[in-house]
């Protein structure tokens, strides 16, 4: 054999046990899945279909959403953990998926700091406590003073089991004393729409969420749950100011990939999400909205990861929320 054949071979042999990205030096030379385990039509869907004309723009691919709802994000976020590591399949979590989930069930399908790769953080956002018009209350005192003179009769939505918009009542009920029934729908959009049409009497949703129906008179914003007002509800109090009760809850969006995806294709894709998120007309729609754009890097985000995690495990122990 040659030398040239020789080390044609061996050149071969290498890049063949190279990971698919680290083989071509143009990624992305095709498109870029997004997963997202919740169904279309809720905040993140809003949140990703903002940023996803930039981002194919940065990387100079096209962007696609993949639904894959179901069990509080967990099927999405499990499907993102079994993809292969190669920067074409990228999940968009939020605070539920990352940090609620393994701490609220008992049976945990992947987990956040072993099974992923942090890209980039990409939003914060506070909650809003929203009823419908049905409900008779004005704020959230009289929430719960409704709340405590019919126990048991009112009831909330959420994303699904596990997920933020369940915790955070949870913790509410916590808090107050009150009693009120869980009802766990298949993403934030089939909750939302049962509570428009009076079948569900509280939620603690997103404020992107709210924001629309609130000023069109659909639904009630009682508070919000950071510790300082929101912009985009700025006459709104915080739970804090209520005075009934002490919740100070800001939840989280961001991207990740499957553990061993190449720290260049990690880099080249977190700074394509940076490059969305410091677009002007981007920001403003955010704040509009009532969401922040909030990018952190992968080793920033996840140390943030790392932080969250035992946090939120706290809150899940206090509120006694468990599930199978």
């Amino acid at each position: 054999m040659s030398t040239y054949r020789f080390l044609t071979v061996i050149v071969l042999a290498i890049t063949s046990l190279l990971p698919p990205a680290a083989q071509s030096t143009t990624f992305p030379d095709k498109p870029v899945r997004i997963v997202m385990g919740f169904p279309a039509g809720g905040p993140l869907d809003q949140h990703i279909r903002l940023l996803s004309t930039r981002l194919a723009a940065s990387l100079g691919q096209p962007v696609v959403i993949d639904y894959r709802a179901g069990a509080g994000g967990t099927i999405g976020a499990q499907f993102v953990a079994q993809s292969p590591p190669d920067g074409y399949t990228l999940l968009l979590a939020n605070t539920g998926t990352m940090v609620i989930n393994p701490a609220i069930y008992t049976q945990k399908p992947y987990d956040t700091l072993r099974d992923f790769v942090p890209v980039a953080r990409t939003a914060q956002q506070a909650l809003a406590l929203i009823v419908n018009n049905k409900v008779p209350a004005k704020n959230l005192k009289e929430l719960i003073q409704h709340a405590k003179a019919n126990p048991g009769k009112l009831n909330y939505g959420s994303a699904g089991n596990g997920g933020i918009s369940h915790l955070v009542p949870e913790m509410l009920k916590t808090e107050t004393g009150i009693s009120m029934v869980h009802v766990p729908y298949k993403g934030t959009a089939p909750a939302f729409t049962d509570l428009l049409a009076g079948h569900v009497d509280f939620m603690a949703e997103s404020i992107p969420q709210a924001v629309n129906h609130f000023k069109d008179g659909k639904i009630r914003v009682l508070a919000v749950t950071s510790n300082k007002r929101n912009p985009a509800l700025a006459g709104v109090p915080t739970v804090l100011e209520t005075g009934v009760a002490s919740l100070d809850v800001v939840g989280f969006y961001g991207i990740l990939a499957p553990k061993g995806t190449p720290a260049e294709v990690v880099r080249k894709l977190s700074l394509a999400f940076k490059e969305a998120l410091d677009a002007v007309e981007i920001q403003k729609t955010m704040g509009d909205q009532g969401s922040e754009p909030a990018w952190l890097g992968p080793e920033p985000f996840a140390a943030f990861l790392a932080r969250e995690i035992p946090r939120w495990a706290q809150a899940v122990k206090a509120a006694g929320a468990k599930l199978d």
